[in-house]
């Protein structure tokens, strides 16, 4: 394989702005994989594991890890708005691309409905009698307009999204281990907590197992940052330093948070009809801090939100241009943006005002669990593709290079594939399974129908 092979890919997507900068790269990565996942859904992952959830977010920044390094090494090579389903498409085949995308697109639609099913939750912790669908409406055509204008507003709205959040978690842990390092004996603050009711794993082993399904959760959407190459300027050295920069805060941000927030209030009290985060500092009782959280919470979920419909645009952007979704997706306005492409991905805002109506009280759980299907999907096709690109690209000459090929890539698509096989085993996740299996089935017969045959005649 040479570069001169992948430009047929690259060529067709031209168009977009490369108007992205290396800070607003990692940003809109840390945008995504800081929402929901550590604000609301960090109270899934405390009721399955208790204080073992630590180990649990662990072993997810480790795979998260080796996730980043192999797609930060292909992207360096070729960035894309396809990445890694353009990848795909190119190293195993056009139906590994076609499936990735897809299963992909759908998984970020329906995380746009998780993140604006919280962003209901969260102002119902202010206006109780306001239904939930009033919230989801206006927000959301207040984002899909930041998307609507282009690339470079979009960029700056992401990168204070994501300062303001940065630095409240960062007040947070100061504040979180003040308290913690001056609580008096009595107070039921400590680390005393880790070993309250059944010591620190007082859901075993597979409790702990378990809860590695909401850790990949909350990571995922550090993939963004390869859609995102293209449009990023210079972005071989950007891509790789994003990389770094997210991975080291995710880490140290996901595990300092959840260790305090576990020291401040018991385990067992977590919940996600309230952020933990605002159960934590009702529990300071500091005038107005709950309050101040709470807003903080609904601004990450508003920035991972922001990040996905993006991104959901740029992948469908790419189906279209790939000739496997209707032309008019592929199309570019006079800003440099997808618009159809963008109203098709804002569906997840009207599945999610529909759930609100008609099914509340498990519209965030069932989002959760099928949108969790396709990023765990996106991160096995990354390793399994990872494995065919090196294998085909010795002449290529790589601006960055991962360790520990074949054995890295293949121990992650093997603890992705048991994560995702967990899933039917914990009974709020099963509809991940029931929802993909037959999804891949129904997009593997279409493709074999409708595509396939056209590609045959193509050639």
């Amino acid at each position: 394989m040479s570069d001169r092979q992948f430009e047929t890919i690259m060529d067709r997507e031209l168009g977009l702005r490369r108007d992205l900068s290396t800070g607003q790269l990692s940003m809109i990565a840390i945008g995504a994989a800081i929402g929901t996942g550590l604000f609301l859904g960090s109270g899934f992952a405390i009721g399955f594991a208790g204080p073992a959830v630590l180990l649990s977010y662990a072993f997810g920044a480790l795979i998260a890890l080796l996730l980043m390094g192999c797609l930060a090494e292909m992207t360096a090579a070729h960035p894309t708005a396809g990445s890694f389903g353009s990848f795909a498409e190119h190293y195993i085949g056009p139906l590994a691309g076609f499936l990735v995308r897809y299963v992909y697109w759908a998984s970020l639609v329906l995380a746009i409905g998780t993140e604006i099913t919280a962003v209901a939750i969260y102002m119902g912790y202010w206006f109780a009698g306001v239904p939930g669908w009033y919230w989801i409406s206006a927000f959301s055509a207040a984002l899909v307009g930041v998307n609507f204008i282009n690339v470079k507003v979009f960029g700056r709205i992401e990168y204070s999204f994501s300062f303001i959040k940065l630095s409240a978690i960062i007040i947070f842990i100061i504040l979180g281990a003040r308290l913690v390092a001056t609580a008096p004996d009595g107070s039921g603050i400590g680390f005393s907590n880790y070993f309250a009711r059944g010591g620190f794993f007082p859901k075993g082993l597979f409790g702990a197992w378990a809860a590695v399904i909401p850790a990949c959760f909350s990571y995922l959407g550090v993939e963004m940052i390869a859609v995102a190459s293209g449009e990023a300027k210079n972005p071989q050295t950007a891509v790789v330093r994003a990389f770094r920069l997210t991975l080291v805060r995710l880490l140290v941000f996901y595990l300092l948070t959840l260790g305090l927030m576990m020291a401040i209030i018991p385990w067992y009290q977590a919940s996600v009809k309230e952020s933990p985060f605002v159960l934590v500092m009702e529990a300071t009782r500091v005038p107005g801090a709950a309050s101040l959280l709470n807003f903080v919470v609904l601004v990450a979920a508003l920035s991972a939100m922001n990040s996905q419909l993006y991104t959901a645009t740029r992948m469908m952007f790419s189906l279209a241009r790939g000739g496997q979704a209707p032309r008019m997706f592929g199309v570019i306005n006079a800003r440099g943006v997808p618009g159809a492409a963008l109203g098709l991905s804002s569906a997840g805002i009207g599945i999610a005002v529909i759930l609100n109506i008609f099914f509340n009280d498990i519209a965030f759980a069932f989002m959760n669990a099928v949108s969790t299907f396709g990023g765990l999907f996106a991160w096995l096709m990354i390793f399994v593709t990872h494995l065919f690109f090196r294998a085909k690209s010795g002449n290529l000459t790589l601006p960055f290079r991962m360790w520990g090929y074949p054995v890295v890539p293949a121990f992650g698509a093997m603890v992705v594939a048991c994560v995702m096989a967990t899933t039917w085993f914990v009974p709020v996740f099963r509809s991940a399974l029931v929802y993909g299996l037959p999804f891949v089935a129904i997009l593997s017969a279409a493709y074999a129908i409708f595509l396939r045959p056209r590609l045959v005649r193509a050639q």
